[in-house]
């Protein structure tokens, strides 16, 4: 979430979401004080809590032990993402100036961007299954290359001025259908080349923030003086790019105590859904976050990009979604020096922030203000997404992660596409200024809703809690303390 994205998360963020990294788009992560560092950590809840993985905590070291953030590896991981990133961020800005440039309208824009989320959302969990069975970095490669192809032919619709609205929705969709294959690889890598996660997530939020701060501008710059087809052009080569590093990277061996997965297809395809529902905090944001992606994100990601275009030029546009990257290079700085004992409560107060964007764009403020309701909006999107992405990859098994990963961001992007079909038609019956403005107001909305519930507010992280002797691992916890259980 959070981001999202990023492997097929939405343009700004994986909100995811996801995601994650870059949107969207995590692991063991680190006390800044020197705390006791667990790679693939994974502490199990009784059975009300978690049916069938009922019995104690159990502690997974890596084969090859202890990894700090940086290594060749993690660089070619970096610059794989850093680069995805720059593309993603791109995107929006090439579909609303060049459909708008062909005659199309704010619902065409909407319905582009809405076949590649809904076609992403819809076979993720798929994708996680596949990725939890055979190579994550052979996946990930092929769904690069497969993009490369798709956004080559992009360019040439452009190119050759033959743009029809369904065969940019096609592409969309089968973009969908990579990124759906690309993205659950990516929450098992994190933790595979690093131990400080949550350090490496927000070195990978960094990377992926100066990419949008850069991604914008130069897509715009790219439609003003060359036309819509260059921004695919440059799309497809991030693509052949990310493909080249994943390509390069030496991937460490699985943590050892990973299952083999020897099940059928539909087995696993159930566990992953036992485990993920077995959590509460895990689908209590996952419900809560499709009302922000039908109220908040769905609408906001097609309006800003046509009303700033419309109101101010694709150069203004590029500048406005700068200054949300810079907003997230700054949140990413922020959450590497920050460590709070309860992340997804600190990433919900920041996540407040975000209400500046849609509300600053629907008032109709002039660049330079919507410039600055970006930047704060990146920041504390940014943190909630290093935050959320963390206590996922910190509180899951390692053998589930794909799997949990890829319900995580289904659930997610479910109702993204909803909302961005529904943004035509709500701009046309209530303006588009009021949807955006209604948009800020829902952000505060879910963030108090993330808050209101204690499973998700008083989640404490992995590294918080001091670590007992494995001769323990049968003990089942204390009563009363089920919030500092970390699955």
């Amino acid at each position: 979430m959070g981001g999202a994205s990023s492997g097929g998360k939405p343009p700004w963020d994986e909100p995811s979401g996801r995601a994650g990294g870059g949107g969207e788009p995590s692991g063991p992560a680190v006390d800044s004080g020197g705390g006791v560092q667990r790679t693939g950590t994974a502490r199990h809840k009784p059975a009300a809590e978690t049916g069938h993985r009922a019995s104690g905590r159990r502690d997974i070291v890596a084969a090859d032990g202890p990894r700090p953030v940086w290594s060749r590896d993690f660089a070619l991981f970096f610059v794989a993402r850093a680069l995805a990133r720059l593309g993603d961020t791109m995107l929006p800005v090439a579909l609303a100036a060049g459909l708008l440039q062909y005659g199309y309208g704010v619902g065409a824009v909407g319905l582009a961007m809405a076949a590649s989320a809904a076609s992403f959302a819809g076979l993720v969990i798929f994708g996680g299954v596949i990725a939890d069975r055979v190579s994550t970095r052979k996946l990930m490669i092929g769904a690069d290359l497969v993009r490369l192809a798709t956004q080559s032919l992009a360019a040439a619709l452009f190119f050759t001025d033959h743009v029809i609205l369904w065969q940019i929705c096609v592409i969309g969709a089968v973009n969908g259908v990579a990124g759906a294959v690309f993205q659950p690889g990516v929450a098992s890598t994190v933790p595979r080349l690093a131990t400080d996660v949550q350090g490496a997530n927000g070195a990978i939020r960094i990377a992926e923030s100066a990419a949008q701060l850069v991604g914008p501008a130069l897509a715009g710059l790219l439609v003003a003086f060359a036309s819509a087809g260059g921004v695919f052009v440059a799309h497809a080569a991030t693509f052949a790019l990310s493909a080249l590093c994943l390509l390069l990277l030496r991937l460490p061996p699985a943590a050892s105590g990973s299952r083999a997965h020897g099940g059928s297809f539909k087995a696993d395809l159930a566990e992953g859904w036992r485990e993920f529902r077995s959590r509460t905090w895990l689908w209590g944001v996952i419900v809560i976050w499709c009302v922000y992606m039908i109220s908040i994100w769905g609408p906001t990601v097609p309006l800003v990009a046509t009303e700033v275009v419309q109101r101010h030029g694709p150069r203004a546009y590029g500048l406005v979604n700068s200054a949300l990257g810079a907003g997230t290079v700054i949140g990413g700085l922020i959450a590497l020096r920050l460590r709070p004992r309860r992340m997804l409560r600190a990433g919900s107060f920041a996540l407040f922030a975000f209400a500046c964007f849609p509300a600053s764009v629907g008032a109709g403020l002039g660049v330079a203000a919507m410039s600055a309701g970006a930047v704060i909006a990146g920041a504390g999107m940014s943190l909630w997404s290093v935050m959320w992405a963390t206590s996922v990859q910190t509180q899951v098994a390692p053998d589930v992660l794909n799997r949990i990963h890829a319900y995580d961001v289904a659930g997610s992007l479910a109702m993204m596409p909803v909302g961005q079909a529904l943004a035509g038609p709500a701009a046309t019956a209530l303006g588009a200024d009021h949807v955006l403005l209604i948009a800020g107001v829902m952000t505060v909305v879910v963030s108090t809703a993330l808050l209101s519930v204690p499973a998700i507010r008083n989640l404490v992280r992995v590294d918080a809690a001091a670590p007992r002797p494995r001769t323990n691992a049968a003990i089942p916890e204390p009563a009363g303390r089920e919030n500092r259980r970390a699955v």
